[in-house]
């Protein structure tokens, strides 16, 4: 009777510890993945891209795949992605963050790009983790250099809470989110976590949670400081 005991309160710690990933929908383990697809093509790119002098500085990556753009006339940008911060040489379970801005002007056709966002320093990050920031208002943003070694430049970069950059067709660009609305994604975040979990102490480190997967993937696709287990169980 005691070893049946025992069998069942292991199935029951089992259960705990993965029912988190049982409520992923398959959207959300798509996005986990393409997120982690685009870091690894990125990193990996040959004399263009994000300079790695930027990557080595960087408290916070968000990575937005296939960040949409469509209107006529009036239109916007939405798309959801992953973020995860770096405590000491180790990122930290990731999380999902939405990003939604309006625009104007003559937009014929619809868009796509991955988007990336580099948070330098720990006031961007406090900001970022809030309910909802303001890209350019709330939290200082430029485009950032591209170039496997070029460097921040302008004014506007080295004092930048965020760079942001954009690829489209292969192509590395700086991309002006001003405006931009980013926060995290509640609903995801519950889905992967539970709904207990706070999106804020598990970037930061102060909540320890179980990764899938498909989120190491993510973290490992920053490079092979990631490999760590801090913040993580």
């Amino acid at each position: 009777m005691r070893t049946m005991k025992s069998v069942v309160a292991s199935v029951t710690i089992l259960l705990i510890g993965t029912s988190a990933f049982a409520q992923l929908k398959k959207s959300d383990i798509e996005k986990l993945n393409e997120a982690a697809t685009v870091l690894t093509e990125i990193r990996n790119a040959p004399d263009k891209g994000i300079p790695e002098s930027i990557w080595d500085k960087a408290q916070c990556v968000v990575v937005i795949p296939d960040l949409k753009k469509a209107g006529f006339i009036i239109g916007g940008e939405h798309g959801s992605g992953v973020m995860s911060c770096k405590h000491a040489k180790t990122w930290g379970p990731p999380i999902f963050m939405e990003l939604t801005k309006g625009s104007f002007g003559f937009q014929a056709g619809i868009q796509s790009a991955d988007l990336v966002l580099i948070v330098m320093n720990q006031s961007g990050v406090e900001k970022l983790l809030g309910n909802k920031v303001t890209l350019g208002a709330d939290a200082s943003i430029a485009a950032g250099p591209v170039g496997r070694t070029a460097t921040a430049a302008t004014d506007a970069q080295l004092s930048a809470e965020m760079l942001s950059y954009s690829r489209t067709k292969g192509l590395f660009a700086g991309i002006d989110l001003s405006g931009g609305s980013l926060s995290p994604d509640a609903s995801m975040n519950a889905r992967m976590y539970g709904p207990n979990a706070s999106a804020k102490d598990i970037a930061l480190g102060t909540t320890r949670v179980k990764m899938s997967t498909e989120a190491r993937a993510f973290t490992n696709a920053l490079g092979r400081e990631t490999r760590g287990t801090s913040g993580v169980k």
